[in-house]
């Protein structure tokens, strides 16, 4: 059973990552979830324009991503995620990531943005 509340309709950013990530503090990914879906776009910082498609059971987010970033190349991979509840009501997702399109891998924070 899942401690977080849904992700739909909420506002992450970039908080940290590892390796040779592309999303930094200015990318901004805007999450959907419906029947145990979920997905989400992204722009911002070295991503021009991404996309996110995977399920979550409870707390952990398994997704494929694919986008382009600013430069026109296309990559893509795999991440999973768990979510974390924080003190304020927010959001924090602790993201282990791989490339499937180039060699890399690392790890990424994300957190929600706060509203207004």
């Amino acid at each position: 059973m899942s401690s977080a509340p849904s992700v739909d309709g909420r506002r992450f950013a970039g908080i940290s990552n590892s390796g040779d990530g592309e999303v930094g503090q200015a990318t901004v990914f805007t999450y959907h979830e419906a029947d145990g879906l979920v997905w989400a776009e992204y722009a911002g910082g070295a991503v021009r324009l991404g996309r996110i498609v995977g399920t979550r059971e409870g707390d952990v987010l398994r997704f494929r991503y694919v986008h382009v970033s600013v430069d026109g190349e296309s990559s893509s991979g795999r991440c999973e995620a768990r979510l974390e509840v924080l003190p304020d009501g927010r959001l924090r997702s602790h993201e282990d990531w791989c490339w499937e399109s180039r060699p890399g891998a690392g790890a990424s924070v994300v957190e929600e943005v706060a509203p207004g």
